[in-house]
């Protein structure tokens, strides 16, 4: 599954999140999902908290099969930036 087919599959769950801030998954090499507000992009742009994580890691959170907080204690998970944005995250799931 590519990039792009990721983002789509998130546009309507972000759409009738209400989610009202900007982040950035940074996918390492892989390419970017930008969340901002309640739009999904895989352009490249500024946010609020830029989270980096490996394609798979990211498959996995999306999945269900990977636990954020243990993800981010175990450094699978790098956040910078605004961390409440990171942890407001839940609320499109």
């Amino acid at each position: 599954m590519s990039v792009e087919d990721i983002a789509a599959k998130m546009k309507d769950k972000v759409a009738a999140s209400g989610f009202d801030r900007s982040v950035k998954f940074d996918l390492k090499g892989e390419g970017v999902i930008v969340i901002d507000g309640t739009t999904v992009s895989t352009t490249d742009a500024p946010a609020d908290c830029t989270i980096t994580m490996s394609m798979d890691d990211f498959k996995d959170l999306i999945a269900g099969e990977l636990n954020p907080t243990a993800a981010f204690m175990t450094g699978k998970i790098k956040v910078a930036g605004d961390m409440s944005v990171a942890m407001a995250l839940s609320q499109i799931v």
